[in-house]
């Protein structure tokens, strides 16, 4: 897994409020997206984002995880 592209995904998917429109954004497809915010939840052993068929929300940590995140992403770019 490129932890850099698994971020970028996330912070993506939680700025666009959609796996969809973040895959769009970077190119890819959805499912990589979605596969890339799996593999980093896994790796974290943390849940990110509160998934239903209708829409997105950030847990607790994955607000504290997007506000470094998108620290990080700015400070690199």
């Amino acid at each position: 897994m490129d932890r850099f592209q698994a971020l970028q995904a996330f912070v993506r998917v939680v700025e666009l409020g959609s796996f969809a429109r973040a895959a769009e954004r970077l190119g890819v497809s959805t499912s990589a997206v979605s596969r890339q915010v799996a593999e980093l939840e896994s790796h974290l052993n943390v849940r990110l984002l509160q998934r239903t068929t209708r829409r997105l929300s950030l847990t607790d940590t994955g607000q504290s995880f997007y506000e470094r995140g998108v620290q990080l992403l700015a400070d690199l770019d």
